[in-house]
């Protein structure tokens, strides 16, 4: 197996006293689905925000594409290539569908023709937000929320997508479209960390998988291996 695009060793993360992550070991390969899956309160976004930058660690140590970037700021992040899509979507309400994926790349420096572009290509890639271009984001359904909350991390040329619950609250018809979505990005070789509470859809999709229960790695493997797996089967699959 070649090196890991991005690798964590002995994470760990404390909200005051509670220790929320303990000493997580993961590695993401390029051009890979790989999900962190566990129970409400397991630490998975408490590991997201920590990978992004946006909670401190208490210990451990990330490696990006053989960079060690434990201790870059979020928005340095971003610009490396780190993108997190928020759980709750956090678009912005009060602008425009196109000013929300125009903000999206701000960190670039490469031009406004290479900008359009993409603006092209995020609705080609979302044909609802095309519909909605001038309308304002909090006009928008839950499901074309999401569409949008990945669409402006899109817009920052990510080389790994972080996303943070995607599935949260949505209808199961649109949970569907939306990791339809997920793999057509991938497909396209974007390396992808998901965190999902929907255990079935995201080990379908994920080459790579892990457990997270009370803060740590319970299991790992790939995909299908663990919806295979008795245990997962019966603490999140219902059998």
């Amino acid at each position: 197996m070649s090196a890991a695009l991005l690798s964590v060793s002995g994470l760990s993360v404390n909200y005051g006293h509670i220790e929320a992550v303990r000493a997580v070991d993961l590695s993401l390969q390029a051009g890979q689905i790989t999900t962190l899956v566990g129970a409400n309160g397991a630490g998975k976004s408490t590991t997201l925000l920590a990978l992004s930058g946006l909670v401190p660690k208490a210990a451990g140590k990330v490696m990006f594409d053989g960079h060690d970037v434990s201790a870059l700021p979020a928005h340095k992040l971003v610009a490396a290539g780190l993108v997190q899509v928020a759980e709750g979507r956090a678009t912005l309400t009060t602008l425009t569908v196109r000013e929300n994926l125009e903000l999206g790349a701000y960190t670039r420096r490469d031009g406004a023709a290479a900008r359009a572009s993409d603006l092209e290509r995020m609705f080609t890639l979302f044909p609802r937000l095309k519909e909605r271009e001038n309308g304002l984001a909090g006009n928008l359904s839950g499901g074309e929320q999401q569409m949008l909350a990945i669409g402006r991390a899109l817009m920052a040329r990510p080389r790994v997508l972080l996303l943070d619950e995607p599935s949260m609250g949505l209808a199961p018809i649109v949970v569907q479209g939306i990791f339809r979505t997920l793999r057509e990005i991938n497909a396209g070789g974007l390396t992808i960390f998901l965190v999902e509470q929907n255990v079935r859809q995201a080990l379908k999709i994920a080459e790579r998988a892990y457990v997270l229960e009370n803060g740590h790695v319970v299991l790992q493997g790939s995909g299908r291996e663990l919806l295979d797996e008795p245990r997962v089967q019966e603490a999140y699959l219902g059998g």
